[in-house]
């Protein structure tokens, strides 16, 4: 049960927006999980006046800097499937895929205890039933069969495949996202791992390059 009071009204106004902007993207997202959606946010911008979990501030910033620009990579995300998202910090972008599409399970890990103390809160507070949260260097995590792992601040892309590479199931991806694409960065990728697809995202009012590329194990292909 979503308690969204006592800013009611400015939860409801929100998710509007929320759906407006993920419609501009081509994409469709249900009322129940806007307002979901928009109560995290407003969860996230009280915890952050105290706990500085985000350098973004303004609720509006928030909306297409956080919300949008972690909704517009679901249409590679798998749904129904299990998906890990590594450096997830306050669980972007892994709260708002799983509050997107309730058949998605994911799992967060972040060593930063501020950053799990609020996922954390979020997931209890919002009833999230489809997120777990770990509390862990992504290495020491044991062995598992994501069907993918999603990074987006997560250090290098060949850390992200290097220190992931035992939480992915033979035949899944690694989806990293990414702002403006580093020749360096692209070519420095572990052995074994080969770039599948780089897809430019477009996110509404986001003046600024961002892209999602999609990674597999070379011997899959």
């Amino acid at each position: 049960m979503i308690t969204l009071s006592p800013d009611n009204e400015m939860v409801v106004r929100y998710a509007g927006q929320i759906e407006q902007g993920v419609q501009t993207m081509g994409q469709e997202i249900a009322p129940r999980s806007a307002q979901r959606i928009s109560a995290y946010i407003h969860l996230l911008a009280k915890w952050n006046r105290t706990y500085n979990l985000t350098a973004v501030r303004n609720l509006e910033d928030m909306r297409v800097r956080h919300v949008l620009d972690a909704l517009a990579v679901r249409p590679w995300v798998k749904s129904a499937g299990r998906l890990v998202d590594v450096g997830s910090g306050p669980g972007i972008p892994g709260i708002l895929l799983a509050l997107a599409d309730e058949t998605l399970g994911v799992t967060l890990i972040d060593s930063n205890l501020k950053m799990t103390r609020f996922a954390e809160a979020a997931v209890r507070e919002l009833a999230i039933e489809n997120v777990t949260v770990l509390r862990s260097r992504v290495e020491e995590v044991p062995a598992s069969s994501f069907d993918q792992a999603i990074s987006r601040a997560f250090a290098s892309t060949a850390d992200f495949l290097r220190l992931t590479g035992h939480l992915v199931r033979p035949g899944g991806e690694w989806l990293a996202m990414k702002g403006r694409l580093d020749e360096r960065e692209q070519q420095a990728v572990p052995d074994g791992f080969i770039c599948r697809e780089t897809i430019p995202l477009s996110v509404p009012t986001l003046d600024a390059a961002r892209h999602l590329l999609i990674y597999q194990r070379e011997a899959q292909l």
